[in-house]
């Protein structure tokens, strides 16, 4: 190693380890209300009993061979990353009406690691609830793959679409910067993005308008290798699981790099 790199490195382990302390301070806030991951795993817990049995005796959606129970599985574990992460960003308006971000933004945490630790919090969250449904998915007799790779790309999809889906939610609360507008606007969109992707059927029996709508959709690329990693005898991704890793990484990298413009937006 050169002088002139362990600078460099110095200052990425130090971008590191801020971000994680940030992403330690969300994860601790379910201390005070760990029932929160639980009634949050409610509303899957429909999708799949009910709904999911419901259709799968109507025999009405084409999954290519795969019984839809197992089709639907990924869905609605994607559903449930989506309604935890755009809710996430609420979080940070309490902050500042205890003057909790105030203090961020005096101290030398670069607002790019507040954003991002903020974002992996989130995911953490997600990575629990992702564990009560596939529990829940074994208990519906869906045959899951257990091997390294598989549970290994799945986590790692989770984290990336919660991410992703944290920072937006950021970045609408630095904008709307009250309560209720901003969960008026969440709860405006978690249904269009839900419907919008391939959670619930698949793209091909949508409208041509609605399948330009839903390669725009993170949410669908989720989905897609969810779908790919998370079942046995499923079919391969749609688009690639490379394609699945780089659409969630690049938006990611896109809106920490908009969160951290305008996060300071939130204090004025």
């Amino acid at each position: 190693m050169n002088a002139s790199s362990a600078p460099a490195l110095a200052d990425i382990a130090g971008f590191l380890r801020k971000t994680f302390a940030i992403a330690d301070m969300e994860v601790r806030k379910l201390r005070h209300d760990p029932t929160e991951l639980f009634t949050r795993a409610l509303q899957p817990a429909l999708w799949l009993l009910i709904f999911g049995q419901v259709i799968s005796r109507g025999h009405v959606v084409d999954t290519g061979g795969l019984p839809y129970l197992h089709f639907l599985v990924p869905g609605i574990l994607a559903q449930s990353v989506l309604f935890i992460a755009i809710f996430n960003g609420i979080s940070i308006i309490w902050e500042r009406d205890l003057g909790i971000v105030h203090k961020f933004l005096a101290s030398p945490t670069p607002r790019a690691a507040l954003v991002l630790g903020k974002a992996l919090g989130g995911a953490t969250r997600a990575l629990i609830q992702a564990v009560v449904i596939v529990v829940l998915a074994l208990l519906l007799d869906v045959r899951v793959r257990w091997d390294a790779a598989a549970i290994g790309g799945v986590a790692l999809l989770i984290v990336l679409g919660a991410a992703v889906f944290s920072t937006f939610s950021l970045i609408v609360a630095c904008i709307v910067k009250t309560r209720e507008r901003f969960m008026g606007i969440g709860q405006v969109l978690t249904m269009p993005l839900f419907f919008a992707s391939n959670a619930i059927y698949p793209t091909s029996m949508m409208p041509g308008w609605l399948q330009i709508v839903s390669h725009m959709n993170p949410l669908t690329y989720q989905v897609d290798g969810l779908r790919a990693l998370l079942l046995t005898g499923a079919p391969p991704a749609g688009v690639g699981l490379a394609t699945d890793f780089a659409v969630l990484a690049g938006a990611l990298f896109v809106l920490v790099l908009l969160g951290a413009r305008i996060y300071p937006n939130i204090a004025r």
